[in-house]
């Protein structure tokens, strides 16, 4: 079964930090460019970074630029988001999302407040 699976969400206080995770099954990430999006209350879904699949090009939504970094880890099939200074407007639920494949993580809820 082909599956993506975002774990690392929470509560934190601004200024805070948090490591999202997706790890796929079923698939192999590495053939793969991968994306991660979020969807804040009330809003559409945006996106917040990408990652070539070999991991030398990455891409951000100019918000988060120089607080959050989108890695992978193709011998672990893991893709990350560690999400610094982190701001009330950061929150929302993070989606994993490959766009070859058309899988889209289940998500998993960041709520950034005092």
């Amino acid at each position: 079964q082909v599956q993506l699976v975002e774990t690392g969400g929470g509560l934190v206080q601004p200024g805070g930090s948090l490591r999202l995770s997706c790890a796929a099954s079923g698939f192999t990430t590495s053939m793969y460019n991968m994306r991660w999006y979020r969807q804040a209350p009330g809003k559409e879904r945006e996106l917040v970074a990408f990652i070539a699949a070999t991991g030398e090009s990455t891409n951000y939504q100019d918000s988060v630029k120089g607080r959050f970094t989108i890695s992978r880890d193709n011998a672990k099939n893991t893709l990350y988001l560690q999400m610094n200074s982190l701001k009330p407007e950061d929150t929302g639920v993070y989606y994993c999302y490959c766009a070859a494949r058309g899988v889209w993580g289940q998500g998993t809820e960041v709520t950034v407040s005092s």
